[in-house]
This record gives structure tokens, C-alpha cells and sequence, in this order.
């Protein structure tokens, strides 16, 4: 027997979903932000594209710059990680309660289905002792 919608929908704590989004919604804005600005190290990489002679101490010097970039965008890589790290923990979070409530409701559906069969045979019996009465 299939479960109608607006049951699976009542049974969703959307309080506690109102509630935390807020907090998912600015940690997927923090995300998007960190993901969505232009790499450093492209604009590096096409300004130094153009092959020409080069001193030793010029090419330290541009190896130098190329390493500070790299080492920036592996920072900044971190810093996304760790936002991301945060963010799917709060999903995990909200699963978690979801699902808990989720069988809660299991539990007492089949509760209620128990006492709704035990209901059911007594007022069958007491139907069937008052009309051989």
C-alpha cells in the first residue's frame, strides 16, 4: 500500500528544517564564493606564457612568484575543503534527526496499527454478540 505524499510531508520536522536553513544556505553561499572566483594561478600562468630569453636570477625570481601562487591557491583550496567538510556535516546533521523521526513514526504507525486491529475485533465481536443476542 503506497504512502500518500501529504503523510511523508507531515511527517518532516519542518521547524527543525526552517531552522538550519539559514546555517546550510550561508555554508553553500561560502562555497559557491570560494569555488566561484577566478584561480590566481590562471592569471599568473597566461601573463608569464610568453617564451623569451631569460637570466638565471630571473627565472628564480619567476619560479619564486609561481611557488607563492601555488602555495595561495593550495590555502584557499584548504579553506574550501574545510567549508565543504562543514557544510556536509550539518547535511549529515539534518539526515540524521530526519531519519530518527523518520522511524519514530515507523514505530508508532505500527503501534497504531495494532491498536486500530485490536479496536477493530472487538467491535466485531461485540457486533456479532448483539445481534445473536
Amino acid at each position: 500500500m503506497p504512502i500518500p505524499w501529504l503523510v511523508v510531508l507531515q511527517s518532516v520536522p519542518w521547524a527543525d528544517v526552517v531552522k538550519n536553513a539559514p546555517k546550510v544556505a550561508d555554508g553553500a553561499k561560502k562555497l559557491w564564493n570560494a569555488i566561484g572566483k577566478q584561480s590566481p594561478l590562471a592569471a599568473e600562468t597566461a601573463a608569464s606564457a610568453a617564451p623569451t630569453v631569460l637570466s638565471d636570477e630571473h627565472v628564480i625570481d619567476t619560479v619564486r612568484r609561481r611557488l607563492t601562487v601555488i602555495e595561495a591557491a593550495a590555502a584557499d583550496l584548504h579553506g574550501q575543503m574545510l567549508a565543504s567538510s562543514e557544510l556536509i556535516k550539518a547535511l549529515a546533521e539534518q539526515n540524521t534527526q530526519l531519519i530518527q523521526r523518520i522511524e519514530a513514526n515507523r514505530v508508532r504507525v505500527v503501534w497504531l496499527a495494532g491498536a486500530l486491529a485490536i479496536v477493530g475485533i472487538l467491535a466485531a465481536s461485540s457486533l456479532v454478540l448483539l445481534l445473536f443476542r
